[in-house]
């Protein structure tokens, strides 16, 4: 199949992909904010909404549905690729990042705890409030300004045998520069295989791509919402260690049970027609019969290609349009050249302040994002001395034509 006639057919399995309801037409680079959502996932939502019965109970409807809840973990711990440990849902990518972590911290033994500033508030604010709380050493491994990563070696340096807690953010929800997940937690388990190690894979969850098989870790983090689900969920890998900690739970329940109260079964439910969908898509790139990991593995290997692509003309343009490396007066957050960059850029304008950038390329169609020196941004921006950034993410269903129409409207903004 054609890529061009591909990207059609991946178009056709997404709500709202050339228009919003509200404003018309219009080209979506806000994906790092909340993705497309599938067609799929909007009738399962409406399906399992309504549905009364409740799970735990002796007729066909609760069997059935307490049925789809364990397909779905195990489906996912297939995506996830591990045959151990536990899938958890929470509220929120953000709460169950929290729940971790503070678990973590308040269930092991005395030591420090070591994070990164590039990671997102839900990590940095969680270690900052419960190392106080369990009076125990904070480290903050400062990233690196120029690469907009970390830089593994130095994490590592922080690391020894007093060290209780890890925690690191797959991707830069600000940067879009990703971390080599698999080097750094092995490395952090290789010098302390005690260490508790929690992942924030939200911002990375969307290009596939998740090998916890390969990390030696206890915890990883996605938010559906981000992930062509739906909002009102958060979804969590646990190791067994981790589950088996002292944790919030119901007295004489079940003590490995993290649950607390009744799931929605429809988060379960949407998130396994997310896998279905990664499962079709690797599908495509083989004409036999393969195992669904093969085909999450080429899923992948599609998204980090089409979105290499689209950052490469957004980067350096095509044809005669010019790309955003080609302006002085634009700097690049992460560089312009950058092998570890997933599908975003973020970039300013030292004579154009981010916002007006942003509104008038809302005028013109296309949805982008503003990211400010705030709780949100601050950690990235202040040390750049950057009071804003525009915030461009794109995800595999973009095209080179829209990509080319955010160019020419940004020459546009930049020339008026």
């Amino acid at each position: 199949m054609k890529e061009k006639e591909l990207i059609k057919e991946i178009r056709e399995k997404f709500c709202h992909v050339e228009e919003c309801p509200y404003s018309g037409k219009r080209i979506f680079f806000e994906n790092a904010g909340g993705s497309l959502t599938l067609k799929s996932v909007v009738d399962r939502s409406s399906l399992m909404a309504s549905i009364p019965d409740n799970q735990g109970r002796d007729n066909l409807a609760s069997s059935s549905i307490m049925d789809i809840i364990s397909k779905s973990k195990l489906q996912t711990l297939n995506f996830f690729n591990t045959k151990s440990g536990s899938i958890l849902i929470g509220e929120s990518g953000t709460e169950l990042l929290f729940r971790l972590i503070r678990t973590a911290i308040l269930s092991s033994g005395k030591g420090s705890i070591v994070g990164s500033t590039l990671e997102h508030p839900a990590s940095r604010s969680a270690t900052a409030k419960w190392s106080k709380i369990a009076s125990k050493e904070l480290i903050m491994v400062p990233h690196c300004n120029e690469t907009g990563t970390v830089d593994i070696d130095k994490y590592l340096d922080q690391i020894n045998s007093n060290v209780v807690v890890a925690t690191i953010v797959h991707t830069s929800p600000v940067t879009g520069i990703g971390v080599d997940i698999k080097n750094l937690t092995n490395g952090i388990k290789d010098k302390n295989p005690d260490c508790l190690v929690i992942v924030d894979g939200i911002q990375h969850a969307a290009h596939g791509d998740i090998n916890i098989s390969d990390y030696k870790i206890d915890g990883y983090v996605i938010s559906p919402y981000k992930v062509f689900s739906r909002h009102g969920y958060g979804l969590a890998w646990i190791s067994d260690r981790l589950r088996n900690l002292p944790h919030e739970n119901l007295i004489k329940g079940p003590e490995e049970n993290w649950d607390l109260g009744t799931r929605d079964v429809g988060s379960y439910a949407t998130f396994s027609d997310v896998i279905d969908y990664f499962e079709w898509l690797g599908s495509k790139f083989s004409k036999i019969e393969t195992t669904r990991h093969k085909k999450f593995l080429n899923a992948a290997r599609f998204i980090h290609k089409q979105e290499n692509h689209l950052v490469d003309i957004m980067l350096f343009g095509k044809d005669n349009i010019k790309g955003l490396s080609s302006y002085p007066n634009i700097k690049i957050i992460g560089g312009v050249e950058n092998k570890l960059r997933e599908g975003l850029v973020s970039f300013s304008l030292h004579d154009l302040p981010s916002e007006i950038i942003v509104k008038e390329l809302n005028n013109k169609g296309v949805r982008t994002h503003i990211r400010k020196s705030d709780h949100y941004s601050g950690n990235i921006l202040d040390p750049l001395g950057l009071k804003n950034c525009v915030r461009v993410s794109m995800c595999h269903y973009n095209t080179e034509e829209e990509v080319l129409q955010f160019l020419t409207g940004i020459n546009e903004i930049i020339h008026h």
